[in-house]
């Protein structure tokens, strides 16, 4: 099955540190196939929206992996309308940023997700979903799980769909539609999560490898991953950087941190490859790929306006989970049929130790497709539709 050979090993775990030590299982923001209505005559819809990373943005991917890393359980979904509340595989109460995305341009169904049964003839041109929780841009990333698509996988699966969109539109008509369609990466977290930071797994590499050595060889691997995907007719990039990690509810618990601490190295190391990955995409890329747009999302200011502001958006906490806050492992254990539940899901920033919550997704999707250059560079995702 050429859709399931390649998935990686990756798991979805965890494990005690101090507090300049970090491990979480799936951080990080897209799809399923469900219809929705879309006003008639909008001339700005959407091509279709082809969708890359890690947890979240996984749709469902990882249901039809053998992996510890699933959502596919009671409470996830539950707020998730097209489902009539049940889980998706989504990392989340309800929708994910790209769900909300894909709404907001004129989608008129969510990316089905590459590896899903009915992910096949006019269902692609929506869009695919490759993205798949613990993922991440090298392919040792996840490797403490079971099974899990890193980026240079997702990218592979990606050369097969467009394929199928020659058969399907002619070759003139594919080339055209697919420089229309958006392609959104969310990854890089997990490099750091379930990767360099990991106790034991990884002691041995971070005693040849610095972190300045290890975000290059992260960025060297992406800016191959992008070039590819260019090669492939991609000409509308949106990238997210690496939100701060070391201040997520999981976090917080395992270290025993105030509400306002966070987990200092993680932030640092996440700071750094963004100022790399920003200078790839502004300077490299731009001038060597000139016929590409490429959209820096800076997801870590956007989370951590939302983690320090959090009472100015409405929410009564960003240092406590929804879903799984409760007894002994608080804010350590996934979110699960046996976790607590939070009585108002709309007042939590996250939904669970790892994830976003919907009503924190709908802020974060909106300072993307409106907003300034503070979040999104060098223009946002509207302007980068209409383009």
């Amino acid at each position: 099955n050429t859709k399931t050979h390649k998935s990686q090993n990756f798991g979805n775990h965890f494990m005690t540190m101090n507090k300049t030590s970090v491990f979480v299982p799936f951080f990080i923001l897209f799809f399923f196939g469900s219809r929705r209505v879309v006003t008639a005559g909008d001339q700005n819809a959407l091509a279709a929206s082809f969708v890359f990373g890690d947890s979240l943005v996984d749709a469902g991917n990882n249901n039809y992996l053998q992996t510890l890393s699933r959502a596919n359980s009671p409470p996830n979904g539950i707020d998730f309308k097209p489902s009539r509340g049940n889980p998706t595989g989504r990392f989340t109460n309800g929708r994910t940023i790209a769900d909300i995305v894909g709404e907001k341009l004129g989608q008129p169904n969510y990316a089905v997700p590459y590896l899903a049964p009915n992910a096949n003839g006019e269902a692609l041109l929506n869009g695919v979903n490759y993205a798949s929780g613990g993922g991440g841009i090298l392919n040792a990333t996840g490797s403490v799980f079971v099974n899990r698509l890193g980026m240079d996988i997702q990218v592979d699966y990606f050369s097969i769909t467009r394929k199928q969109f020659d058969k399907l539109l002619g070759e003139d008509k594919a080339r055209d539609y697919i420089k229309k369609s958006l392609f959104s990466i969310v990854i890089g977290s997990n490099d750091f999560l379930n990767n360099y930071l990991v106790p034991f797994v990884a002691a041995q590499a971070r005693l040849t490898q610095t972190p300045e050595a290890f975000v290059e060889d992260m960025i060297s691997h992406l800016r191959d991953q992008l070039k590819r995907l260019y090669a492939l007719d991609a000409r509308k990039f949106v990238v997210g950087n690496v939100a701060p990690i070391g201040c997520i509810p999981y976090q917080k618990s395992i270290n025993q941190l105030k509400d306002k601490q966070c987990v200092d190295l993680a932030n640092k190391l996440a700071l750094q490859y963004n100022a790399r990955l920003k200078d790839l995409l502004m300077v490299e890329l731009k001038d060597s790929l000139k016929d590409a747009h490429f959209v820096y999302a800076n997801v870590y200011d956007l989370v951590m306006d939302l983690i320090v502001n959090y009472k100015e958006y409405g929410f009564k906490t960003s240092s406590e989970a929804c879903c799984g806050t409760g007894g002994r492992l608080a804010g350590i254990l996934p979110c699960g049929p046996t976790s607590s539940l939070c009585t108002d899901r709309s007042k939590h920033v996250f939904w669970d130790p790892y994830h976003p919550s919907e009503a924190a997704n709908l802020i974060i999707a909106d300072k993307l497709l409106n907003g300034d250059s503070k979040y999104v560079t060098p223009f946002n995702l509207l302007h980068l539709r209409d383009l």
